[in-house]
């Protein structure tokens, strides 16, 4: 069964296991507010994901993984320049190929 909101593009929908006394009050709690389970688990959501924008500790890591991707992202438009890059160097020939031994010269 399905709420209209879940048909909306984008909703994704969980599954959760609660214990059935963490049922039995959510249930109730949702019942005195005229709501729904789905209603108050996603009040709890929003104050979840409010209180974490405030963790300095969440912050700091979050600061953390930005850099990295920056530095990721850099590192990969870096590759991708020189590899397409004119050094003026390409001068349409391959590096020859040594011979067994090492020797590159073609007299034997």
């Amino acid at each position: 069964m399905s709420t209209p909101n879940e048909s909306v593009k984008g909703v994704k929908t969980l599954g959760i296991r609660l214990q059935p006394d963490t049922h039995a009050q959510l249930s109730f709690i949702a019942q005195l507010r005229d709501g729904t389970i789905t209603d108050e688990i996603q009040i709890a959501i929003a104050a979840h994901i409010a209180a974490a924008k405030n963790d300095p500790d969440l912050t700091s890591k979050a600061a953390e993984a930005r850099a990295e991707i920056e530095r990721e992202a850099a590192a990969r438009q870096q590759a991708i320049a020189t590899l397409f890059a004119d050094s003026g160097e390409s001068n349409g020939t391959r590096p020859r190929r040594t011979t067994k031994g090492g020797d590159t010269s073609s007299e034997t």
